[in-house]
């Protein structure tokens, strides 16, 4: 690694440094307390169809100075009500398999740091890898890691495969695994530990990262993982539900705009409102397809691979409170006097448990059963004057994310960044002994009362 200062030069940064990595000369530039290598290309793909290696700098080297673009997508209403700007300054591409590397600045010759992958979320249609809300410095300059940010196909374009053959299913998952080969190859020169990988994960994310447990091609790539609000409880019986989307749809003419495939993504998405919860989430996972096993085979896959990969999975306690406060209306109702506590009893409580607790708690019971270790945790945090309480995504602002991105949102309510940042102190402690260690300590919660609790085993 080198430093130059390139202050004369207004097209780059003040001071950037080059890393020589296998994949070839890349260049970030340090950003106060850590350094920052923006958007590099992991791999390449034609529309609807696998990956493929890239490399980077080829002829010269490739500059690190920009976002990694989000694949296409549409808005989302929940995004747009409580979580307000989360994608400004975001590109789009079809071309989005990229991702985005964060360093101390301070790093010494020869240091070898844990790595932690960040897997967005976005029920497997929106987000993006490098929004403001996922940035990783904190985490990275409190904590002595690496926080890589991977973007990857989304909604039509990575996740539904159409029956003819014409695309295959997952090609959002194939996606992150090439992202996670280039890491193994490559992280070693920015002061990674290619052996100290710990995939993290929120929703859509964290189900992606169970289902990396298990996928062909994976093995190896990383040993732990933090299994965010996944909803596990609706990852199976889909079968029929996709089989229906792809039918309805047809197969996309060639060479059919980025517009045209998204008004056909929201066909599907109608298609599937009849299929119940299920219904609410119609992308993602596809069993039997390529690199997953058949459905029959899935409890055998995870036991298999549990004894190689250090777990910890959780939820928050009203996870699904969060589709009730992004309309408006019905926002205003339930926080009227009797009314919340109602609604959280006969609606967010049951479906909660029923998309998202119940799997958690049956997942980490059969990766201990076979052998491996497993932490179980609840995120019990309710922002003050927010419209939601301790729903899905609370727990993001106290890992990643700035004071700038966050305290603009409706997500936050009133509550003191200061606060905020008190509490995300311990979060992220815990979430990087976990990446160093594997384990969870006893007293992991100490200090932590009313924002996450973990059970006991």
């Amino acid at each position: 690694m080198t430093v130059t200062d390139t202050s004369a030069r207004t097209s780059l940064p003040a001071v950037t440094r080059d890393f020589m990595a296998p994949a070839g000369r890349i260049v970030g530039f340090v950003d106060g307390d850590v350094v920052r290598v923006l958007g590099v290309p992991y791999a390449e793909a034609a529309r609807f169809e696998p990956p493929r290696p890239v490399a980077v700098s080829t002829p010269g080297p490739f500059f690190g100075f920009h976002k990694a673009p989000a694949s296409p997508q549409r808005s989302s209403p929940v995004l747009d009500f409580l979580v307000e700007g989360a994608n400004d300054g975001i590109t789009y591409s079809e071309n989005c398999q990229a991702l985005s590397i964060t360093v101390p600045s301070d790093l010494e010759p020869g240091e070898r740091l844990p790595v932690m992958v960040w897997i967005h979320g976005g029920s497997y249609v929106t987000g993006a890898g490098d929004l403001d809300i996922y940035d990783p410095r904190a985490l990275v300059a409190e904590q002595r890691v690496i926080a890589v940010n991977v973007t990857f196909r989304l909604g039509i374009l990575g996740w539904l495969g159409f029956g003819n053959g014409s695309a295959p299913a997952n090609l959002g998952l194939l996606d992150i695994i090439a992202a996670l080969r280039w890491i193994n190859t490559n992280i070693e020169a920015f002061g990674g530990a290619a052996d100290a990988v710990t995939l993290f994960g929120q929703s859509a994310g964290g189900d992606a990262i169970a289902h990396l447990m298990i996928s062909e091609g994976a093995a190896g790539l990383f040993q732990r993982a933090i299994v965010q609000s996944a909803p596990l409880g609706i990852s199976r019986g889909r079968s029929r539900m996709s089989r229906t989307m792809a039918r309805v749809i047809g197969t996309p003419a060639p060479g059919a705009s980025v517009d045209a495939l998204l008004a056909l993504q929201s066909t599907a998405e109608r298609v599937a409102l009849p299929f119940g919860l299920r219904g609410g989430m119609p992308f993602g996972t596809q069993y039997g397809h390529a690199p997953l096993p058949a459905e029959r085979d899935l409890d055998a896959a995870w036991s298999k691979v549990a004894p190689a990969i250090d777990l910890m999975i959780g939820t928050t306690v009203e996870e699904t409170g969060l589709y009730l406060g992004a309309v408006p209306a019905l926002g205003r109702f339930v926080r009227l006097p009797g009314i919340r506590s109602s609604i959280r009893w006969m609606l967010v409580r049951p479906t909660t448990r029923l998309t998202y607790t119940r799997d958690a708690h049956r997942f980490a019971a059969r990766h201990r059963a076979a052998g491996g270790r497993a932490a179980v945790y609840e995120v019990t945090w309710k922002p003050v004057g927010a419209p939601v309480g301790a729903v899905h995504m609370i727990e993001i602002p106290l890992l990643l994310g700035s004071r700038r991105a966050w305290q603009r949102t409706s997500l936050m309510g009133s509550t003191r960044w200061d606060e905020i940042d008190r509490r995300g102190r311990r979060v992220r402690e815990i979430w990087a002994d976990f990446a160093r260690t594997g384990r969870v300590p006893s007293d992991a919660a100490a200090g932590l009362a009313g924002t996450i609790r973990f059970a006991r085993d």
